[in-house]
């Protein structure tokens, strides 16, 4: 077994300030920048739109980067927030987008440096309040978040959070291969009152009774949204495309985001998008339906926020060099320094170091 180390700090610098606006591709936009990542983000919507190691180049996060430079709109890596897909009808009537109104709203930047930055939103038909804390590793090639939700509501109300990771071309091709600790799940758009019938088990799904590997996406994404429950407390999820030689993940407490669910897009028989989509929820469905089912293979599909709370949820996502002979991951650890990857098959173990701040959550 061969040992790749990724040279990584677990603290962020203390800098002077910087100009908190650049312009990128045309769009408003924070920039932050270490010695061996830069990241995007988008100002009109809160997308994470550019995640990639500067010897490299790649960015694997890009879906819908393209389209008016003064439209805000769901990108790359974007927030649903109040809800995981389409409202009522009656919700649609009034206005209500679907994943919510996050990405449909200017963020404000409230601090920023060269590796952090501290943003806001406010979505005034959920009456929720976002605050993100988004720090970029000054010395490796990972960056953490915390999102915090307030209820700015007189009353209580149910809610979801679900974040939206899109993979697509040029890292997005027919070689990638996904792995993660899921476990059981479902294919979206069976019946209710049990929508999760029939069941099945990661990396496993169905298409006309005939099993499909979600680990791999060619030609045809059906089915094109399938969802997992993680048993683990750590869930995570790796996409690998060892011919361009990259890595992307995440990891996340399950405590605060028990479900995986995969979407896949096909056009013109290529693959053009990939979401890795962790989040409360795992039902693809308007609130009266997810108030009704309450909970699916014993886990939550719904949250309850009452008037003036707030909580707090986090995540890491992170990049690697691999070789091209690499074969995806077996198994991810965290241990005291942070995430020990195992390749399959007995190959390369690497070893990310987490922050501090995740690690003791």
């Amino acid at each position: 077994m061969r040992w790749l180390w990724i040279p990584v700090v677990a603290g962020l610098l203390v800098v002077e300030p910087m100009a908190a606006e650049e312009l990128v591709d045309g769009r408003r936009s924070i920039v932050l920048k270490g010695r061996q990542a830069r990241l995007v983000i988008d100002i009109l919507g809160g997308s994470i739109v550019d995640f990639h190691l500067l010897g490299h180049g790649l960015n694997p996060l890009r879906w819908a980067n393209e389209g008016p430079s003064d439209e805000a709109r769901s990108m790359s890596h974007f927030l649903c927030l109040d809800r995981w897909g389409l409202p009522s009808e009656a919700g649609a009537a009034s206005g209500m987008p679907g994943h919510g109104e996050a990405t449909k709203v200017a963020w404000a930047v409230l601090e920023h440096e060269p590796t952090s930055v501290q943003m806001s939103a406010d979505l005034p038909m959920a009456g929720l309040q976002v605050e993100r804390r988004l720090g970029l590793a000054p010395e490796g090639a990972w960056f953490y978040v915390v999102e915090t939700v307030t209820n700015r509501n007189k009353l209580g109300r149910v809610y979801n959070m679900v974040q939206h990771p899109t993979l697509g071309p040029p890292f997005l091709d027919e070689t990638v291969v996904v792995d993660s600790n899921a476990t059981q799940g479902f294919m979206q758009g069976g019946s209710m009152p049990n929508p999760e019938q029939p069941s099945v088990a990661w990396p496993n799904a169905l298409k006309e009774g005939q099993p499909v590997n979600l680990r791999h996406l060619a030609d045809d994404h059906d089915p094109n949204v399938v969802s997992y429950v993680i048993d683990d407390e750590i869930g995570w999820v790796t996409a690998v495309n060892a011919a361009k030689g990259l890595l992307i993940g995440y990891v996340w407490r399950t405590a605060e985001y028990p479900w995986l669910n995969m979407w896949r897009r096909v056009e013109s028989g290529k693959p053009l998008a990939r979401g890795l989509e962790f989040g409360t929820t795992g039902l693809h469905r308007p609130f009266p339906d997810l108030v009704g089912k309450g909970r699916i293979f014993g886990r939550p599909i719904v949250e309850f926020l009452d008037a003036s709370e707030s909580v707090a949820r986090s995540f890491v996502g992170f990049l690697a060099e691999i070789p091209d002979s690499y074969r995806g991951v077996a198994e991810a650890r965290l241990n005291g320094r942070g995430l020990t990857l195992v390749e399959r098959d007995g190959g390369t173990t690497m070893h990310v170091v987490m922050p501090q701040e995740f690690r003791s959550r």
